[in-house]
């Protein structure tokens, strides 16, 4: 019988991580609701404090990251498996799919079309804005903000959790279970427990950010396609949309939810990206996307430890810094859902897989939907700085994908795409926050239904009123905030797998 089909699932709820993390969902939601000013101020006030002295402490854990997981690919725990490579649950295929869509969301499409803007009027390393050297930086910048740094905090929590329930035995794909190797027996105990609240809020963090910045590029597409003004309540109900959704998908299951709407969606949005390249200027994509590539390659460490302290623009704080604690708060669920779909995989896949192809993956679409629009500002086919300015970013994308041939068609399939791309990823969260909050769930089983939906249900609230007090810097705070005790615990779930490894290696 189908796991996701039997009332009698194995996993039992934990209270105590189930009403902590409730209790922090709700007074989050209480003080936006309530204090909204005070809220906005809390924000803006608390993004500088931490972005201004945890600066160092987010660059080194990206290169600290990438070197232990070259290390371990090209080492000789590269040819260990995650469980028997027989039971291997999904193809090379359904296993990208998954794991890119749980990992990009429709944030992708958001700033894979107009990242490249705020680097053209205010580039890094004193370049001048809007020149040659902008353009060079602004075209290369997003390929290292979606590249190794950020796939490399999802491969180590998904290697993390993957041996420790596939190899170690562990009962559950429990972050505070997987850092056994360190913390002993206190796994089983507050300290365990107190791990996994805090990858539940990291989370909470990390979702609020990509649901809230999403919905308003849809609600303005629509609102494009019928002629009307796209309100905060259009935002609202594209998020109350996607709510349903997933929440319909967590019920029917793993397989028969989240792989198949991942699968579809990544067919229909490399059609897309495709459909773009074919139409739009060919040859500019292609030539700028390997220039940009270059450029990212040759520069990569400069970027990897720039920190700007003598200019101090806050260029780093604002965007690079944005970007780590927004991968590490969502590194935990991406990891706990990948180690979920990666038994019979080794070591070296996972790593290669998920650096290289996630990495791939995502600059494919910055390459393309950037530079067709960084060509259209340049040739004056869309004012795509001009619209930025004066209406907002959800304005010009969809004034960008608008301009395309069959503008209207094209804005469809753009605006639905983002649509699933966003219900992937939640879909998976939900999945994961019900198996954070799941006292023991064995390889193969599933967290209970009701658990998942009312996870996919919850986790709606937050950015609604995020997006309504600030806009995008309270989404950045969001992630911010919820990656800062994360940096603490990958330390610790680095360390975790090192001795797992070893004592592994050793007993067999």
């Amino acid at each position: 019988m189908d796991p996701d089909a039997d009332p009698n699932q194995p996993g039992t709820l934990d209270r105590p991580v189930f009403a902590t993390s409730l209790v922090a969902l709700l007074l989050a939601a209480i003080m936006l609701a309530l204090a909204p000013e005070h809220s906005a101020s809390f924000i803006e006030a608390s993004y500088e404090a931490i972005a201004t002295h945890l600066a160092p402490a987010y660059l080194w854990s990206a290169v600290l990251t990438l070197g232990l997981l070259g290390a371990l690919a090209f080492g000789s725990h590269g040819d260990v498996t995650l469980g028997d490579p027989s039971e291997r649950e999904f193809s090379n295929f359904s296993w990208f799919s998954m794991l890119f869509c749980a990992g990009i969301a429709s944030g992708l499409l958001y700033w894979g079309t107009i990242e490249w803007a705020s680097y053209f009027t205010a580039p890094p390393f004193g370049a001048e804005p809007r020149s040659d050297a902008a353009i060079a930086w602004a075209t290369s910048y997003p390929l290292f903000h979606w590249g190794f740094p950020g796939w490399g905090f999802y491969a180590l929590t998904t290697l993390a959790v993957g041996h420790a329930v596939y190899v170690r035995g562990e009962k559950s794909f429990r972050i505070g279970r997987a850092c056994r190797p360190v913390i002993g027996r206190h796994a089983d105990g507050a300290l365990g427990r107190a791990i996994d609240v805090l990858f539940i809020v990291g989370l909470l963090g990390g979702a609020s950010t990509s649901l809230g910045l999403a919905p308003p590029m849809i609600a303005a597409g629509l609102a494009h396609l019928t002629s009307g003004e796209p309100t905060f309540a259009w935002s609202v109900g594209v998020i109350l949309a996607c709510a349903a959704i997933f929440a319909a998908s967590v019920y029917v299951g793993l397989d028969r939810g989240i792989r198949r709407l991942s699968d579809w969606n990544m067919a229909t949005s490399l059609a897309l990206v495709l459909f773009v390249l074919v139409v739009g200027p060919t040859l500019f994509i292609l030539k700028m996307g390997t220039a940009s590539i270059g450029h990212m390659l040759q520069h990569f460490v400069q970027m990897s430890f720039w920190t700007d302290p003598v200019q101090n623009t806050r260029f780093v704080e604002d965007w690079t810094v944005f970007y780590w604690a927004w991968w590490i708060s969502y590194a935990p669920f991406v990891g706990m859902f990948v180690a979920r779909i990666s038994r019979g995989r080794s070591v070296r896949e996972v790593i290669v897989g998920m650096l290289f192809l996630g990495s791939g993956g995502a600059w494919i679409y910055m390459i393309v939907l950037g530079n067709y629009a960084l060509w259209a500002e340049l040739t004056g086919v869309v004012p795509v700085l001009s619209i930025l300015e004066a209406q907002g970013t959800p304005a010009a994308i969809v004034a960008v994908i608008a301009s395309l041939p069959f503008g209207a068609a094209s804005l469809v399939a753009f605006c639905v795409i983002a649509l699933i791309y966003l219900a992937t990823t939640f879909d998976s969260a939900a999945y994961t926050l019900a198996a954070g909050a799941t006292r023991e769930l064995e390889a193969g089983a599933h967290p209970e239904r009701w658990h998942r939906m009312f996870w996919a249900i919850a986790i709606a609230g937050l950015p609604i009123g995020l997006m309504a007090i600030g806009g995008l810097r309270s989404l950045q705070l969001a992630s911010l905030v919820g990656s800062v005790p994360l940096l603490g615990v990958g330390v610790v779930l680095a360390v975790s797998l090192v001795r797992g490894l070893h004592a592994s290696s050793r007993r067999s």
